[in-house]
This record gives C-alpha cells, sequence and structure tokens, in this order.
C-alpha cells in the first residue's frame, strides 16, 4: 500500500482498486462535530479477487487416429457431437464408433481375454444397452453374445470378436472440429480432430502468477453478453507458451462451466478467482479510514456526542472494504463516514 498526503489528505492506493482519499487528522485533535454520516465496525469473510481475461471456445483440437482399413466413405459434419456409439466415420462403409474411457482399444477382444480394456468394452456395451453379463475384466461368452447383438445393430459381421480398427476411444462426447481428409481418402491415420462437446474457458496466466490454478478452484466467469456463472478449473497447462520479446510466459488455465450455455459458445470472457481470504475478521468501509499525522491510519470513533480518533492496523481491502486491528476495536462500534 502507497500513501501520498495533498494538501491535509491520504490518498490509500490498492492493486486494483481506485484511489480513495482519507482525512490526515491527529489522535490529539480535539473533539469535533459528529460526523456527516457514520457506519458500524463488522465481522465478515473478506475476499480479495482478482479478475483474468481468458475465451470461450471449445478447447485445444486433438486428432483422432483411426486404425480401420479401406476407403473413408463417410466422415460427420464439423460442429457435430458424436456420443457413445455413434459413428465417427464410416470406412467401406461400415460405421467406425465412439466408445467413452480413457484406454485405447489395443488388441483384439474374444473369450477368454482379460484385461481392463475388456472392462471397458463391457462398461460401455451396458450402456448402449447390451447387457446381459457382469462387467468385469473377463471377456466371457456372454460378453460375446452381446457383442454379436451390437455388431447386427451396427450393420456388421456377428462374430462375438471385437477388432479394435472399428473402434474409437475418448473421455466423454465428442464435438468434430476439424476433417483432415475427405471421403475417398485412406482410412487410416488422423482423419480428423475433435474437441470436448462442450464449451469450456481458457485463461492464459501469467507462469510466475499461476500457483492459485490447482484443479477444483472455483471461479466466477463473465460471458461476452455479461451474464455470470460459475467455474471450476479442469486442467493447467504443463508448458509455458513461449514469450515473445519483453513479455512474461504465460501457462493456459482450462475452467469447465457448471451451467448450460445455450446458443453462447465462444467469444471473449473473463474469470473471477478469490487471490486472498481473511476469515472473521473485523472490516469497515474504506471510506471510513483516517490518515493520522503522526502515522498510519485510525477511524473516528463516535461516541458520548463526540468524537475521537482510534489507531488501527490495515490489512486485506476487497470489495471497497479493509481488513482493520487495534485495541480497542469491537464489532459493532460506531465509525464516522464521510458524505
Amino acid at each position: 500500500m502507497r500513501r501520498w498526503i495533498i494538501g491535509g489528505a491520504a490518498a490509500i492506493v490498492v492493486a486494483g482498486a481506485v484511489a480513495v482519499v482519507v482525512t490526515h487528522r491527529s489522535t490529539d485533535a480535539p473533539a469535533a462535530a459528529p460526523p456527516p454520516a457514520t457506519t458500524k465496525v463488522a465481522r465478515e469473510t473478506l475476499s480479495g479477487s482478482v479478475t483474468v481475461d481468458g475465451d470461450l471456445g471449445y478447447g485445444e483440437t486433438v486428432p483422432i487416429l483411426a486404425k480401420a482399413t479401406g476407403t473413408v466413405t463417410w466422415l460427420p459434419k464439423v460442429g457435430a457431437t458424436v456420443e457413445r456409439g455413434d459413428p465417427v466415420l464410416r470406412a467401406d462403409n461400415l460405421p467406425v464408433v465412439l466408445l467413452y474411457g480413457v484406454l485405447p482399444m489395443y488388441r483384439e477382444l474374444r473369450p477368454g481375454v482379460e484385461g481392463p480394456d475388456v472392462a471397458l468394452l463391457e462398461r460401455n456395451l451396458r450402456d448402449l444397452g447390451f447387457g446381459g453379463f457382469t462387467v468385469d475384466d473377463e471377456y466371457t461368452d456372454l460378453t460375446a453374445k452381446a457383442v454379436r447383438r451390437w455388431q447386427e445393430n451396427l450393420g456388421r459381421k456377428e462374430t462375438g470378436v471385437v477388432d479394435p480398427s472399428w473402434l474409437v476411444v475418448a473421455d466423454g462426447a465428442i464435438r468434430i472440429a476439424e476433417l483432415r481428409v475427405r471421403p475417398g481418402a485412406p482410412a487410416t491415420g488422423e482423419v480428423l480432430g475433435y474437441t470436448g462437446a462442450e464449451s469450456v474457458v481458457t485463461v492464459k496466466v501469467d507462469a510466475d502468477q499461476a500457483g492459485w490454478a490447482q484443479p477444483g478452484v472455483k471461479v466466477t466467469v463473465t460471458l461476452p453478453d455479461g451474464k455470470e456463472t460459475p467455474g471450476t478449473v479442469a486442467s493447467i497447462g504443463a508448458k509455458a507458451e513461449p514469450k515473445e520479446p519483453g513479455e512474461t510466459p504465460k501457462v493456459p488455465v482450462m475452467v469447465t462451466l457448471g451451467a448450460k450455455l445455450g446458443k453462447l459458445r465462444e467469444g471473449p470472457v473473463t474469470a473471477t478467482y478469490v487471490s486472498e481470504q481473511r476469515k472473521n475478521v473485523l472490516t469497515v468501509p474504506v471510506a471510513a479510514l483516517v490518515a493520522l499525522a503522526e502515522g498510519g491510519y485510525g477511524l473516528e470513533v463516535t461516541e458520548g456526542g463526540g468524537t475521537r480518533f482510534l489507531p488501527v492496523q490495515v490489512g486485506l481491502f476487497a470489495d471497497g472494504k479493509a481488513e482493520v486491528r487495534g485495541a480497542g476495536l469491537a464489532e459493532g462500534l460506531t465509525v464516522g463516514m464521510p458524505s
């Protein structure tokens, strides 16, 4: 905090706040007439906040690596949402479908096979309505029976064996961001790029000030139309972007939103996070602070028809209020305010 004495007054300048001019008085000054307005010392939780710029969009584009053989005969439109069991593309007019999970399908699955990829397949089969087996890591004859019903539904040969070439795995529904090939191209390789299906906010934070950004931290996002919505930090980039000459490297921080956005999907936003918090502290409006001639700050306490100046120590400033400490301070104490 910096202080300037300006003709008998002091201006308190708080980072990110408008300067407030307070009276420059002495604790030895004679009692004055009652102030034009008063307020009371309150006890509350005071939170300081910082606002950073961001962009509303869909996040980073990730390539889909298809393993299908043959020729691409169909691709979805850019902007389309693909959900569990939907085709991501068609190769030789057969669907390559999306499953939810984090482990890629890397081998052929048939009765007798065990492992986490079996569990992933069985969870997806169950959620697609092809049940009749126990969801575990064992591919049984009952699993194969369910697979045959699924294959019939997809128009594939009913073998009961799962070939990874006609499966793609993502951690949820996806949005098609770009097409990297056209129908007629080979169906193997990076055929398209996708993002998550839901809008997210990406903010770029100075690398040396990114300590607040931890998964689960709550923020308030102000959308392009001025509306506010809650958000949660989902992930933090592991690498700072190369800096331009004279600029600080920045780390991308991904924020998921806690409310549906309707048709609003992209645009500039701001994200506000709590940078510092004081619980159960005494507070007054910043305008109630008085700059004392002997140094420091005080409050003009009104009592018994007169006033006196009570020195205080000042802590956190936030939302037009200041944390105050000092002997003689108590919740409910009446102090002066400018008119």
